[in-house]
């Protein structure tokens, strides 16, 4: 087993489990990662899902050894993307715990994410540009949006290193923890989430998705239009917030 799917309360954790590799993804693994998030998606139990590496490390890409033995990953235009899930749209949050390096096709995998908890010794880049690998698993397209396009470039352009402190200064980093508490931090941030009552935090998560492709007036009537569902939810914790007031 390449992928290993555990259950933490109200929250699915996903780990890539070759760390012999520093957690590269082969096609299998590619495979069992996209069937791991499809699972997910579909448990009505599962809240939250938090992916994280094996060992020491996030993930360093594909898997190149396999990809210069004939083995590559999938290349077709639809379905599951080179590196699994990354071309996946979920209806509820993930985490991406990040230790050691997560670099080339791991970014893009972290940037799938919802949010990114970083160790603070932890490497993040798009080092395939040091082999001429291009960025297929949605990495020019979620990265400009994470930090803006200058620095989206800039680390696209020159494959160079992000440490933790810069990868918390520029939005690549939503968290910052020691080393060795990645997945406990995500692990907890996942419990405040499902918490939440889910309707409107749900709403509230695809409005700001869907908003990224539409002008303002779109987005707004958007935004209101999916909302709306949740207010009834919303009416009941009012009550429930005046009822413990008095």
């Amino acid at each position: 087993m390449t992928v290993r799917i555990t259950q933490d309360g109200l929250t699915t954790v996903v780990t890539i489990d070759r760390p012999h590799v520093r957690n590269a993804v082969d096609r299998a693994t590619a495979q069992a990662l996209a069937d791991a998030f499809r699972g997910f998606e579909a448990d009505p139990g599962s809240k939250v899902a938090v992916l994280t590496g094996a060992g020491s490390t996030f993930c360093a890409g594909a898997d190149l050894r396999a990809i210069a033995g004939g083995e590559p990953n999938r290349l077709q235009p639809d379905g599951d993307a080179p590196m699994g899930p990354s071309r996946m749209v979920l209806s509820k949050p993930v985490i991406a715990a990040i230790s050691g390096y997560a670099v080339a096709g791991g970014l893009e995998l972290a940037c799938w994410a919802d949010l990114r908890v970083v160790e603070s010794d932890a490497v993040l880049g798009v080092f395939c540009r040091r082999v001429g690998v291009p960025l297929i698993d949605g990495g020019t397209v979620r990265l400009p949006r994470i930090v803006g396009l200058g620095r989206a470039l800039d680390l696209i352009l020159t494959g160079r290193e992000v440490h933790a402190d810069e990868a918390l200064r520029i939005g690549l980093a939503d968290r910052v923890v020691p080393p060795g508490q990645a997945l406990a931090a995500a692990l907890e941030l996942a419990r405040q989430i499902a918490a939440f009552p889910p309707a409107a935090m749900l709403a509230d998560r695809a409005g700001v998705y869907r908003g990224l492709d539409l002008d303002l007036a779109q987005a707004l009537a958007s935004e209101f239009q999916h909302g709306m569902p949740a207010v009834v939810e919303g009416a009941a914790g009012a009550r429930r917030f005046v009822g413990e007031e008095r």
